[in-house]
């Protein structure tokens, strides 16, 4: 091997260990001698790797004292196992990519939204309309840092009716709802802290933790809320500050957590100084509203987290925070800093246009109807091929699924890509690797009979 090939090594092992996060910003080197020992190679290799790396900005010396990794050193967080979609690894973003980039004629029972003639789009269409004859300041400008007057009026009264009674200061408009949970999570972890979450969880929820280096600890999800004696238990070993959670229509099961569960989490979490966020992403498609963390707590513990992508637009990004004011303080400090602001105003006006017109609760009225009788039509059609629901949910498009036999549903899921199916395997949504019979499914994605024929096809043979 030559002396350039050998230098090139080291230089690659000193980038490999810094992308894969085990030498951070400040840390100190190996020193020359021992990493010359450790790659076999001569210590005058390893000082010309040092170097090079130094003069790249990826490492710097300190005379006398060796050398450190730099503070711009660090490349962006990568997650991809494979950049074939179709041959990488089943992981908690498999779903998301192959949802987000199947073609037109895709059939995607695994994804996470509602179709587009579920919508109102004709209300989006007239609110849009609306915004786009608002003054020109609305058209050009950032906003305000808390975002939009008009919707955060319309989220109080919304909150008003769960018995949160919150002042205008204490809700933030975001990016999103996934923004809202990366944003509280950056404002409250610091890499290595543990987070608990629901076994089974919203795979998202583990992809973004994990770009927060933080330990996840799953607790198993009943169909009452978690598991109380678990959940005990795992705060007295594991010392979490923060459990992600779903609200109302827990993602992927549908199941929803009791009133005497949730008053023994809050009661349990005041006892171990543990805040919680609760993600109420479906909330609006929930028939009748059920217990609610934020409600019975007053926002003390718990951070509430919303959106209005299931019910409205997934293309007009906005989400909300309802939290303490100093959180809400600190938080919106936190998104200055970050993406100096949260929602675009645009988005915000018009979803807000949408949310103060009488139709918004026609639609609902609607969607809950479509959607009680597609859980029945479906589940019926699933039952008459050997796959049964774990419940049957009292609300929401989500079904959470056992699989007969031992088959497992990443293999399924990988077979039905190549059949143009895109479906949602168990084990991207539990931390435990413990659901590969189970797959999520969405019964507003199911009407086309390609996909039955699939499924009755591979599960029976």
């Amino acid at each position: 091997m030559s002396r350039s090939t050998r230098t090139t090594k080291v230089m690659e092992a000193i980038r490999a260990r810094i992308a894969g996060r085990s030498l951070a910003p400040g840390d100190r080197l190996p020193s020359i001698r021992r990493f010359a020992e450790t790659m076999a190679v001569s210590p005058s290799t390893v000082v010309e790797a040092y170097d090079r790396l130094a003069a790249e900005g990826l490492i710097r010396a300190r005379p006398g004292s060796g050398f450190y990794v730099s503070g711009a050193a660090l490349p962006p967080l990568s997650f991809a196992v494979d950049p074939s979609l179709h041959d990488r690894a089943v992981d908690p973003f498999w779903v998301s990519r192959q949802s987000l980039e199947a073609p037109p004629e895709a059939l995607k029972p695994g994804c996470g939204w509602l179709p587009a003639d579920w919508m109102p789009t004709e209300a989006l269409r007239k609110a849009l309309r609306a915004v786009a004859r608002a003054d020109d300041a609305l058209l050009t400008d950032y906003g305000g840092v808390l975002g939009s007057r008009a919707l955060r009026r319309i989220l109080l009264g919304r909150l008003a009716t769960e018995g949160l009674q919150l002042g205008q200061d204490q809700v933030l408009l975001t990016g999103s709802g996934t923004h809202a949970v990366d944003l509280t999570c950056r404002y409250l972890l610091r890499p290595g802290d543990t987070v608990v979450v629901d076994d089974p969880c919203y795979f998202n929820f583990r992809a973004l933790l994990r770009a927060h280096q933080v330990q996840v600890v799953g607790v198993p999800y009943t169909p009452t809320g978690p598991d109380v004696e678990r959940f005990e238990a795992v705060l007295k070993q594991a010392s979490p500050r923060l459990y992600l959670t779903n609200a109302g229509l827990q993602n992927p099961t549908g199941a929803g957590i009791a009133p005497q569960t949730a008053h023994r989490l809050l009661n349990l979490a005041a006892a171990h100084d543990l805040t919680i966020i609760e993600d109420d992403l479906f909330a609006d498609l929930e028939p009748e509203p059920t217990t609610r963390l934020a409600a019975l707590d007053g926002l003390n513990r718990v951070i509430r987290i919303g959106s209005f992508s299931k019910t409205l637009s997934a293309s007009l990004r906005c989400g909300y925070i309802a939290a303490r004011v100093d959180r809400i303080s600190d938080l919106a400090d936190l998104q200055v800093a970050t993406g100096f602001v949260g929602a675009s105003p645009v988005a915000a006006e018009a979803i807000a246009h949408v949310l103060a017109g009488g139709g918004y609760r026609k639609h609902l009225d609607e969607v809950h109807r479509r959607l009680a009788r597609k859980r029945r039509e479906v589940i019926a059609r699933l039952r008459s091929i050997g796959v049964e629901p774990w419940i049957e949910p009292r609300g929401g498009f989500n079904l959470w699924c056992r699989l007969p036999g031992e088959i497992d549903s990443a293999e399924l899921a990988r077979a039905a890509l190549k059949e143009g199916v895109v479906l949602a395997p168990g084990d991207v949504f539990s931390p435990s690797q413990t659901a590969s019979r189970f797959m999520r499914v969405n019964v507003t994605h199911c009407d086309d009979p390609r996909l039955m024929s699939f499924l009755r096809l591979s599960l029976s043979g």
